[in-house]
């Protein structure tokens, strides 16, 4: 099995810690020559099972911000999709994040993941991801592949729906 990776959603600033979903459920997006949806529970089986998950930056092993088998990275499914919190370590690498996020410079987040054998279905060209095994998220720091991704930082004004959708618009025209 290939690992796959998908970048998503949304991550603010929280004093030193990120929090944001990794990814939603239920929103189509394009991945090369297919179109892609999450199901509801897709992580539920690798969030039980799995005994250590990474935060990453940009899916680099060597970039590792916080795991859940110390607790620094808590994941959780509801119903919007698969929610984070990361508690940024005291390096150089986890200030450079925390101060991209309240700029409001990173990309969004994305996950690694591999598909287990009948864990995902098809018809014709769209893909829905119902299982997945989970192996990281990462702070993107650039373009995300799936729509609907912001970033910002809690501790500042909170920008707009309005500000949201217009930034989606200028990171989807700069494909």
């Amino acid at each position: 099995m290939t690992l796959e990776t998908r970048t998503a959603t949304e991550i603010r600033a929280e004093g030193r810690k990120l929090v944001g979903y990794a990814a939603t459920f239920g929103n189509e997006t394009r991945v090369l020559d297919f179109h892609e949806t999450i199901a509801p529970g897709a992580f539920a089986a690798s969030l039980r099972s799995q005994p250590d998950i990474l935060a990453l930056v940009d899916h680099d092993p060597s970039k590792v911000l916080a795991r859940t088998k110390n607790s620094t990275l808590r994941l959780s499914e509801d119903a919007r999709g698969l929610a984070f919190t990361i508690d940024l370590p005291d390096t150089t690498l986890g200030r450079d994040i925390l101060a991209m996020a309240t700029r409001g410079d990173l990309g969004g987040m994305s996950f690694g993941f591999v598909v287990p054998e009948g864990g995902d279905e098809w018809r014709g060209d769209k893909r829905t991801l119902r299982n997945v095994v989970l192996h990281e998220i990462s702070v993107v720091q650039s373009f995300p592949a799936y729509g609907g991704t912001s970033v910002q930082a809690r501790s500042r004004q909170q920008r707009t729906e309005a500000d949201r959708r217009i930034a989606l618009l200028e990171l989807e025209g700069n494909r």
